[in-house]
């Protein structure tokens, strides 16, 4: 049987009313937001795309053994085998492990509430809404807020004593070069890392006696019985990235790596595993970019849909004296809304690209406007021969 709670709201028209032309300032506010992080989106693609395209005509290529000083502050491309010599060690548990960087999961048993509503227009504009809240007990890597539940009692959730973290090797090199954070923060190829019962006396005597600890499946539980968690059971578990061939586009700065920034502010330090051809690094880079963009672009243009959606939403409301005529309007309301989002968010999107790239832009509209002239041109000439062959063969009267 699911742990659920059930709870009816009625609203009056009135309220409904006067929670809709808030809803208009939100609106309002949300659309003016959307319009300035188009436009900006544009701008900061076609920056970045600038560039890596300078970078990728300055990167040169450096050896990993010896450093060329020569080459300090320059753009450059490296790649070599990593090595580390000392282990990683998370304090907390007394686990150690080899490699460049060592991540704790953790997750914490806890109650999660759900819920579904129902809503139901009345004659006069007043609506019922019916809210089912389902809790159920999951595995979460953040902490859930049991504070703010429909129903708390039964469902407190415990405080997360424990996070998750991460440690990085502070003897990593590549060659003659040393490798730090920035670096190694990028690197590929995490692993779990193996625990078994055989280390649970070593990471016992790190946690504490006062904790019940179970070492399996390479997990630390902590609580009573694995098989059978309760709320504020916790479990452990690592990764551990093994250090590896691995390429590297960065500024040289003396025997390290920094972000290299071109002329427009654009910062390059870039990580790939493997020998890895710079050009291919940048090329990645630019396809990144190329899908942040579309995915801002799409998402833009979605909240300026729900913005107008906003603003147009009193009027559905004041229909729904006669719940039917509500639910016209509306379907009248959103069909607007969708079509204001998309012509709001093309011709921002449009006059960005115009700003920033007014050569390009003036070329797509000349070709688009040539291409749509020859098909105008064909397709009326057509017409003519065709509106003269029906005309050759109807007999005069």
């Amino acid at each position: 049987m699911p742990d659920q709670t059930t709870v009816t709201t009625n609203t009056s028209w009135f309220s409904r009313v006067g929670s809709a032309f808030t809803g208009v300032i939100v609106g309002i506010v949300l659309i003016f937001a959307c319009v300035w992080g188009l436009a900006w989106n544009e701008g900061n693609a076609i920056k970045v795309e600038k560039g890596l395209n300078e970078g990728a005509g300055l990167v040169v290529e450096a050896e990993a053994s010896p450093i060329d000083p020569a080459k300090d502050q320059q753009l450059v491309h490296v790649v070599g085998d990593v090595a580390v010599t000392a282990p990683l060690t998370d304090d907390q548990f007394g686990v150690t492990a080899t490699g460049v960087r060592l991540d704790r999961q953790v997750e914490m048993y806890q109650w999660q509430e759900e819920s579904s509503s129902e809503t139901r227009t009345k004659l006069g504009g007043g609506q019922e809404t019916v809210t089912t809240y389902t809790y159920t007990k999951v595995w979460s890597s953040t902490p859930i807020d049991s504070s703010g539940f429909q129903t708390q009692a039964g469902h407190e959730n415990p405080a997360m004593t424990l996070e998750g973290s991460t440690v990085y090797a502070t003897d990593a090199t590549l060659g003659d070069f040393r490798l730090e954070e920035n670096v190694l923060s990028q690197m590929d190829g995490a692993q779990t890392l193996p625990l078994g019962p055989e280390q649970a006396e070593a990471i016992q005597a790190a946690a504490g006696q006062g904790r019940t600890l179970t070492v399996a499946n390479n997990q630390i539980y902590i609580g009573a019985n694995p098989q059978t968690p309760v709320v504020g059971d916790t479990r452990v578990s690592y990764q551990v990235t093994p250090a590896a061939e691995t390429s590297i586009v960065a500024r040289q700065n003396g025997d390290g790596f920094l972000p290299y920034r071109t002329r427009n502010g654009t910062e390059i330090l870039m990580v790939a595993a493997g020998n890895t051809p710079a050009a291919d690094m940048f090329q990645s880079a630019q396809d990144a970019n190329t899908f942040i963009a579309w995915a801002i672009r799409v998402g833009g243009v979605i909240l300026l849909m729900v913005g107008f959606g906003l603003i147009l939403a009193p009027l559905g409301v004041l229909a729904d004296v006669l719940p039917l005529a509500g639910t016209i309007v509306r379907m009248g309301t959103g069909l607007i809304g969708f079509v204001l989002g998309l012509l709001v968010g093309t011709v921002t999107i449009a006059i960005a690209w115009f700003a920033f790239r007014p050569v390009l832009t003036a070329i797509i509209l000349v070709v688009g406007g040539a291409i749509a002239f020859a098909v105008w041109r064909f397709g009326r000439g057509r017409a003519k021969k065709k509106l003269a062959a029906e005309t050759a063969t109807t007999p005069a009267s």
